[in-house]
């Protein structure tokens, strides 16, 4: 029997279609198999074993979601006071006390070992995974061959890549329960796997540095990192403060970091009243909000939580959190209403408006340097308001009307 088929070109075009469909997956398929060979040559260099980087590669197919993931990192769109509210609520720091608790021997041992406070430790553990609830569901090295082999980033995380293998030929985890997040984040605390090759410990001492399924290793290797970038025991991390009326704040700029006593010549003061314990630790001002918000003196510290993830509101996040989950409150200044983050389109149409209003900005590129900011408080004492230099989505709308 002779099979006909009424409409030749749609048919003809029908068949094209899958053709190159199967060409298209064929050609991704042959793509992959030549980045894990091309992969195993350096591979072999760093140690691994042949053993664990087939386990490793076993079913691996690029993650479509990870790429995805790489596109939706839009430019910070938060406020400090955002990300903070976001983050850090009275559950969380309910939860932190609890673990506090749970884990208050292995901490102890942790504080004794590495000198850092428990409730840094936990308030990273709680920041990074909300201690331990929820710790990434991609397997780590499909993901990191995934960005490698689409060239996102690749000298970065190619080498990230290598080195995940590594870990697994050590014997610290198997291939398939090294899970994190879809840029290569590991475990309880969420170590990159170069972090982990250089602060992960065994602090169970079971022969295996397991961040993903031991809480002391995990807090351990928190505590060791965190010590290797400097931590300064018994120190906190800084101080919410109280700025005097007619504050000059072109002074605290020219300042950027001075000891406690020079700030407090300038008449800043603890917002809890209490003396600062060392009048001689060197800090600088910290105004997220601007000159309508909390303030706070940053000290060694805070830079230190900064080598974890370099963002003041994470550090600051980290800080707070810890304070709460040793029974401080919420912070004594409220935060300004009404302000938002802007894009750098908006900064950069910030600039415009200074400049038209007759202000030197340079030309506008939405990058906010020591001219703006010199234009931006020129602006204010003009119009009457405090000349703290803080760009804001409230100053944008002022400058609109």
């Amino acid at each position: 029997m002779s099979l006909s088929f009424p409409f030749p070109f749609a048919f003809r075009q029908w068949a094209m279609a899958i053709a190159l469909s199967v060409s298209v997956i064929g050609a991704a398929q042959a793509s992959t198999a030549d980045f894990v060979r091309g992969l195993w040559p350096e591979a072999e260099r760093a140690g691994v074993s042949r053993q664990a980087f087939e386990a490793a590669f076993a079913g691996y197919n690029p993650i479509p979601q990870v790429m995805e993931l790489t596109k939706k990192q839009p430019e910070f769109s938060q406020t400090v006071q955002q990300y903070i509210d976001k983050r850090i609520t009275a559950a969380q720091a309910s939860k932190g006390k609890a673990m506090r608790g749970e884990w208050a021997q292995t901490l102890a041992g942790v504080q004794q070992r590495y000198a850092v406070q428990p409730e840094i430790v936990l308030a990273i553990w709680g920041m990074e995974t909300n201690f331990g609830g929820y710790m990434g569901g991609n397997n780590t090295i499909h993901a990191l061959a995934t960005l490698t082999q689409n060239g996102y980033r690749t000298d970065f995380f190619r080498s990230e890549l290598v080195t995940a293998l590594r870990i697994v030929t050590d014997g610290h985890i198997s291939p398939n329960a090294m899970v994190g997040s879809w840029a290569g984040a590991m475990g309880h605390t969420q170590f990159m796997p170069s972090s982990f090759m250089r602060y992960a410990v065994d602090y169970n001492g079971d022969g295996r540095k397991d961040i993903w399924n031991s809480v002391p290793d995990a807090l351990g290797s928190t505590a060791n990192y965190l010590k290797s970038f400097g931590w300064r025991p018994g120190e906190t991390w800084g101080y919410e403060v109280k700025l005097p009326s007619g504050f000059d704040f072109a002074a605290a700029r020219s300042l950027e970091k001075a000891p406690l006593s020079q700030w407090q010549r300038l008449g800043i003061t603890r917002v809890s009243g209490r003396d600062f314990p060392r009048a001689s630790d060197v800090a600088r001002l910290y105004m997220p909000a601007g000159a309508n918000g909390p303030a706070f003196l940053l000290l060694p510290n805070f830079d230190v939580i900064k080598r974890y993830n370099n963002s003041d509101s994470y550090a600051l996040a980290v800080g707070h959190l810890a304070d709460r989950i040793i029974g401080g409150g919420a912070f004594a200044t409220p935060w300004p209403a009404g302000d938002y983050a802007l894009s750098k389109a908006q900064r950069a149409e910030v600039q415009t408006l200074l400049g038209r209003a007759g202000y030197d900005v340079g030309t506008p590129d939405g990058v906010i340097g020591p001219k703006t900011r010199a234009a931006v408080m020129a602006y204010q004492q003009r119009m009457g308001l405090p000349a703290d230099g803080h760009v804001s989505g409230t100053l944008l709308d002022r400058l609109k009307r």
